[in-house]
Protein backbone atom coordinates (compact mmCIF):
# COMPACT_ATOMS: atom_id res chain seq x y z
CA UNK A 1 0.00 0.00 0.00
CA UNK A 2 2.71 2.07 0.75
CA UNK A 3 4.22 1.95 -2.57
CA UNK A 4 0.65 3.18 -4.45
CA UNK A 5 0.23 6.06 -1.93
CA UNK A 6 3.93 7.47 -3.32
CA UNK A 7 2.84 6.65 -6.81
CA UNK A 8 -0.82 8.81 -6.55
CA UNK A 9 1.45 11.14 -4.91
CA UNK A 10 3.56 11.71 -7.68
CA UNK A 11 -0.02 12.54 -10.12
CA UNK A 12 -1.32 14.46 -7.25
CA UNK A 13 1.78 17.16 -7.98
CA UNK A 14 1.13 17.53 -11.86
CA UNK A 15 0.09 20.94 -12.56
CA UNK A 16 -3.53 22.03 -14.34
CA UNK A 17 -2.79 24.92 -16.20
CA UNK A 18 -5.54 27.03 -16.95
CA UNK A 19 -6.72 27.24 -20.65
CA UNK A 20 -4.88 29.94 -22.59
CA UNK A 21 -5.93 31.41 -26.18
CA UNK A 22 -2.99 30.83 -28.33
CA UNK A 23 -3.99 33.18 -31.39
CA UNK A 24 -3.83 36.29 -28.77
CA UNK A 25 -7.10 37.30 -29.05
CA UNK A 26 -6.68 37.82 -32.90
CA UNK A 27 -9.76 38.18 -34.98
CA UNK A 28 -8.66 35.88 -37.74
CA UNK A 29 -9.67 32.79 -35.93
CA UNK A 30 -13.27 34.13 -34.81
CA UNK A 31 -13.66 35.24 -38.91
CA UNK A 32 -12.63 31.88 -39.66
CA UNK A 33 -15.19 30.33 -37.39
CA UNK A 34 -18.08 32.11 -38.73
CA UNK A 35 -17.47 32.26 -42.22
CA UNK A 36 -17.41 27.81 -41.08
CA UNK A 37 -20.64 28.23 -39.77
CA UNK A 38 -22.19 30.11 -41.98
CA UNK A 39 -20.67 27.82 -44.92
CA UNK A 40 -22.29 24.78 -42.75
CA UNK A 41 -26.09 27.01 -42.16
CA UNK A 42 -26.41 27.12 -46.29
CA UNK A 43 -25.47 23.46 -46.62
CA UNK A 44 -28.11 22.71 -44.35
CA UNK A 45 -30.62 24.87 -46.09
CA UNK A 46 -29.93 23.36 -49.51
CA UNK A 47 -30.09 20.48 -47.98
CA UNK A 48 -33.33 21.44 -46.48
CA UNK A 49 -34.73 22.54 -49.61
CA UNK A 50 -33.28 19.79 -51.81
CA UNK A 51 -34.73 17.05 -49.18
CA UNK A 52 -38.52 18.99 -49.42
CA UNK A 53 -37.91 18.26 -53.41
CA UNK A 54 -37.08 14.86 -52.99
CA UNK A 55 -40.34 14.18 -50.93
CA UNK A 56 -42.63 15.88 -53.70
CA UNK A 57 -41.05 13.93 -56.59
CA UNK A 58 -41.18 10.64 -54.75
CA UNK A 59 -45.08 11.30 -53.83
CA UNK A 60 -45.66 12.81 -57.66
CA UNK A 61 -43.76 9.84 -59.13
CA UNK A 62 -45.20 7.03 -56.77
CA UNK A 63 -41.88 6.02 -55.32
CA UNK A 64 -42.49 5.36 -51.51
CA UNK A 65 -38.79 4.91 -51.38
CA UNK A 66 -37.41 7.86 -52.72
CA UNK A 67 -40.16 10.13 -50.66
CA UNK A 68 -38.44 8.38 -47.30
CA UNK A 69 -35.17 9.53 -48.06
CA UNK A 70 -36.17 12.97 -48.73
CA UNK A 71 -38.36 13.01 -44.87
CA UNK A 72 -34.81 11.33 -43.36
CA UNK A 73 -32.91 13.88 -45.24
CA UNK A 74 -34.77 17.10 -44.18
CA UNK A 75 -34.79 15.61 -40.51
CA UNK A 76 -31.24 15.32 -41.00
CA UNK A 77 -30.42 18.83 -42.40
CA UNK A 78 -33.07 20.45 -39.23
CA UNK A 79 -30.75 18.59 -37.05
CA UNK A 80 -27.00 19.76 -38.81
CA UNK A 81 -28.96 23.69 -38.41
CA UNK A 82 -29.26 22.85 -34.73
CA UNK A 83 -26.14 21.49 -34.12
CA UNK A 84 -24.79 24.21 -36.44
CA UNK A 85 -26.58 26.58 -33.96
CA UNK A 86 -25.71 25.51 -30.53
CA UNK A 87 -21.98 24.10 -30.94
CA UNK A 88 -20.11 27.46 -30.93
CA UNK A 89 -21.78 28.62 -27.12
CA UNK A 90 -21.75 25.33 -26.24
CA UNK A 91 -18.45 25.08 -26.48
CA UNK A 92 -17.73 28.16 -25.02
CA UNK A 93 -19.80 27.51 -22.19
CA UNK A 94 -18.18 23.92 -20.94
CA UNK A 95 -14.99 25.30 -21.38
CA UNK A 96 -15.83 28.91 -20.04
CA UNK A 97 -16.81 26.64 -17.15
CA UNK A 98 -13.35 24.68 -16.64
CA UNK A 99 -11.32 27.78 -16.69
Amino acid sequence: MHHLASALSVFADVPNPAPADPTGGSNGVSLLLSYVKWGALIACAIAALASGGLMAAGKLSNRPDTAEKGKSAFIWSLAGVIATAIAIPLVNTVFGAAG
